[in-house]
């Protein structure tokens, strides 16, 4: 379990970055199992490094800011619209928000390629496990953990993730 701050919609904005980063603890934090997300698992066992990971959770942040993961139910998460005091900041709405991560998200998996791309979306998207993406992709066994490795690499290189 590790303490993460949550993101706000509001960061998007280059001077609400700069506010946020001024401060010493986040406003709000959530509690995370590391060992949720395939890649997590992976990363915790050492086999995944802590740039492969955080390339991986920009992607998966991405995907699931962009709501393209299917929804069963109605979406609650309006923004309060007027100028009271519960009116959310004038920067972008949810709409370009979710416009933002899908050009995001679209051009990382463009990056990757055709060959990369589906590992990737099952593995740190989709949630599979190695070898449950391994055997809907028709892959040998203990070839999925490799290739995921490259297309993380080379999604670091597409964040622009220091080494």
């Amino acid at each position: 379990m590790a303490e993460r701050p949550v993101p706000q919609d509001y960061a998007e904005n280059a001077s609400a970055r700069r506010k946020t980063k001024a401060r010493k603890r986040p406003a709000r934090s959530v509690s995370v199992n590391l060992s949720e997300s395939p890649i997590g698992w992976l990363h915790a066992r050492g086999h995944l490094t802590d740039r492969q990971l955080a390339s991986g959770e920009k992607l998966s942040a991405d995907w699931e800011r962009a709501n393209l993961a299917p929804s069963v139910t109605m979406s609650w998460n309006m923004v309060p619209p007027g100028g009271g005091r519960r009116h959310a900041p004038d920067m972008l709405d949810a709409t370009e928000i979710q416009i933002a991560a899908k050009q995001r998200f679209d051009n990382a998996i463009t990056y990757l390629g055709r060959d990369l791309s589906d590992i990737a979306w099952r593995i740190i998207c989709a949630g599979e496990g190695v070898p449950a993406a391994e055997k809907n992709l028709g892959w040998p066994a203990r070839s999925g953990k490799l290739v995921l490795k490259i297309a993380l690499d080379r999604l670091a290189d597409y964040y622009r993730i220091p080494s």
